[in-house]
């Protein structure tokens, strides 16, 4: 593996409101998702809040997969992060798009662990 791992990012909007506010759906989508994947799970555990919206982390032998949503919103912010060369983040991803029933969505991946990031100083604009 040239990398530490893998993530993937992803935005999640006109998801169904009911699931996004439902603890016991969303915590079963990403357990099952994780599965999927062929990740091995650790530990699980998602939080209500008040009144409405879902948080939550899957911790995989591989590293986790959250969530927060947004009933309100219809949105779901999302991340999975893999460091093995055998599961694929994007599989665990598509998995949660499809079972949140989102109808628009954005994610990116981004490779971690590849070096120290090259930073250039901040110059002030005049």
């Amino acid at each position: 593996m040239d990398t530490m791992g893998r993530h993937v990012i992803a935005e999640l909007w006109e998801c169904s409101i009911d699931i996004l506010n439902n603890i016991s759906q969303i915590k079963q989508i990403f357990v099952d998702a994780a599965l999927e994947a062929g990740a091995e799970i650790r530990e699980v555990a998602f939080h209500k809040f008040s009144p409405h919206g879902v948080s939550g982390v899957v911790i995989i032998a591989e590293s986790h997969l959250t969530v927060h949503s947004f009933p309100e919103h219809g949105y779901a912010s999302i991340d999975v992060y893999t460091c093995s060369n055998t599961i694929d983040p994007n599989v665990a991803v598509e998995y949660i798009i499809k079972a949140l029933e989102a109808k628009t969505f954005e994610q990116v991946e981004v490779k971690r662990g590849k070096g120290p990031v090259k930073v250039k100083p901040f110059q002030k604009m005049l």
